[in-house]
């Protein structure tokens, strides 16, 4: 488990600077990554969001990456052109390491079906040797 930990934290790593790249500012965590995540989804580009916005965003951003899990389903839009999902499976019981990681799977896999990003591989440590 600790080696996939490490895959895991070392390619979200290589995403984070991905993003910065793309967007100019590297995101601070998980919830700045799902913000955008929103943003994207949301399609109406750059702009000033109120505190409930920001926090739909975020509510949007979630949804989508537990869209892949099936967890939720796109409902519709709203007249504003605001997504709308629907909960199709209960979520089971997660503490926060496991949503963490999940959530981070998840937008890992966002980004490469969204804007085609490469999964860095990393080389494999050297086996020991007796």
């Amino acid at each position: 488990m600790f080696k996939r930990d490490l895959e895991l934290d070392r390619t979200w790593a290589a995403l984070m600077n991905d993003i910065e790249k793309m967007i100019g500012k590297k995101p601070k965590d998980l919830n700045g990554v799902v913000f955008l995540i929103g943003v994207q989804e949301l399609g109406q580009g750059k702009r000033v969001f109120s505190k409930e916005e920001k926090q739909d965003l975020m509510h949007i951003g979630i949804c989508k990456l537990l869209s892949f899990s099936g967890y939720y389903v796109l409902d519709g839009l709203d007249k504003e052109g605001w997504p709308h999902w629907k909960l199709v499976e209960k979520l089971p019981h997660f503490d926060l390491l496991e949503q963490e990681k999940l959530l981070k799977m998840h937008a890992l896999e966002y980004f490469e079906k969204e804007f085609e990003w490469i999964r860095p591989v990393f080389d494999a440590p050297p086996a020991e040797q007796n």
